[in-house]
């Protein structure tokens, strides 16, 4: 089946259930330097994800299964892996396709690398995907409390290659399922000794990385500023009240839900805060005038439809991969003179926190709190300057910059276990894993 790529998840699963495949992989083999299947019938998924020339860049991995219940599929994308294992959350979402689900996962690991090596973390890039199906009711805690425990023994079986943690549409609740069936977690629950809630600190980081652009443009602190949010979940929520004591004038904000939408209105009284609940495809918060925008909510907001709407200078937010085609929308807010903090950059804070939670904790952690300063080299204020101080001089894109300098740090070795990633996706491919 030649264009399995464009059935949506449910139906791809009932294929699968069809073929009497209950696990699969699609391996990059740097010999050869193809994709190879673990099964000959879903071999053109494997030329499907090799063709891509905007997504794909030689993942080493990418591994699934189907749940015995509720017949859902789950995914680990393991994209890098020089600096160490793969880390990066796994995500509950509705995909229409698989197209859009493989995409996806393969920006987000992408995304992970960059993020890591950036940020100087001894970890590889790489993410969990979840395909919501419609018709399983997600806010059952039975049904999330199955998914998620299955999610950690499918982690546990792939040996350590990759590990996951909290991500959109998963709380710190489903990671205490997942953490039930695998040590290969991190954002575990805090009374079992883990980080917990990584979206604080995330919302930290993205504050500094906004201050940055301003002192970038000469246009002062926070104080005064008017910001237009959109999406007020985990990290956006928490934002909006960090911003508030840095003395912004005024926060127009936007989610899809309206539950959330009214508890934070309430939440606000005496503000200057203006919260809507919108509908899929309503674009009004991108023709707010203000100071800064910043997508805290799904990605690929930026793009030839909305980037002409923007009346901002700045964007700046925690949404992960904000540029539908980095290459062509990263352009096009350089050409529109609006400074554009690349997501991997200014969003690190969350894994910063989490990553060596193993190592346990300190009060203010000098090694978590030098992120969120001004004096170190390598800090989200000092990278977003170095970074939009280079597309000043060059008149290159922003995210080209950013991705440029990751990638290099991406490719350094563990300096103690070296590219073992690569060794155990081997192993499971010898050892027959699907």
């Amino acid at each position: 089946m030649s264009d399995l790529f464009r059935l949506s998840p449910s139906d791809f699963v009932g294929f699968l259930r069809q073929e009497r495949i209950r696990r699969f992989y699609l391996v990059y083999n740097p010999v050869n330097k193809h994709v190879q299947s673990s099964h000959p019938q879903l071999q053109p998924l494997a030329e499907f994800v090799f063709g891509d020339r905007r997504d794909f860049a030689e993942h080493e991995g990418l591994f699934f299964q189907v749940t015995d219940r509720y017949d859902t599929l789950q995914g680990a994308f393991v994209h890098r892996t020089c600096r160490g294992q793969a880390a990066g959350g796994v995500r509950y979402w509705t995909y229409g396709s698989v197209e859009d689900y493989l995409r996806d996962g393969l920006r987000l690991a992408k995304g992970m690398t960059h993020k890591n090596a950036l940020a100087g973390l001894w970890w590889g890039g790489g993410k969990g995907v979840m395909a919501r199906r419609p018709d399983v009711d997600s806010e059952d805690p039975e049904v999330r409390r199955y998914l998620y425990s299955e999610y950690g023994r499918f982690i546990s079986s792939l040996r350590g290659c990759y590990v996951t943690a909290e991500d959109v549409g998963t709380t710190v609740a489903d990671i205490a399922n997942v953490f039930s069936r695998t040590r290969f977690t991190i954002c575990v629950p805090e009374e079992w000794g883990g980080s917990g809630n990584p979206s604080i600190p995330t919302a930290r980081g993205i504050v500094c990385a906004m201050e940055a652009a301003l002192e970038f443009l000469k246009r002062g602190d926070l104080r005064g500023k008017a910001i237009a949010v959109q999406g007020i979940g985990n990290v956006g929520g928490p934002l909006i009240r960090f911003l508030f004591e840095k003395g912004v004038r005024k926060i127009i904000a936007c989610d899809l839900n309206a539950r959330l939408a009214d508890s934070l209105r309430k939440a606000s009284i005496g503000l200057d805060l203006e919260i809507r609940t919108v509908s899929c495809g309503d674009d009004s918060i991108f023709r707010e005038e203000c100071d800064i925008f910043s997508p805290n909510a799904t990605g690929a907001v930026l793009n030839p439809r909305t980037i002409p709407l923007l009346k901002t200078k700045i964007v700046c937010g925690a949404a992960n991969n904000q540029l539908e085609d980095p290459g062509r929308d990263d352009s096009a807010l350089l050409d529109r003179g609006i400074v554009y903090v690349p997501d991997f950059l200014a969003n690190r804070m969350g894994i910063v926190n989490s990553a060596n939670e193993q190592y346990g904790y300190i009060t203010n952690d000098p090694l978590s709190e030098r992120h969120l300063a001004r004096d170190w080299e390598y800090s989200v204020f000092q990278t977003t300057l170095r970074v939009l101080g280079e597309s000043k001089e060059t008149g290159e894109p922003t995210g080209r910059i950013a991705v440029r300098q990751a990638e290099t740090l991406s490719l350094e070795l563990h300096p103690i276990f070296g590219h073992r990633g690569r060794q155990i996706i081997d192993s499971l491919v010898a050892d027959r894993w699907s």
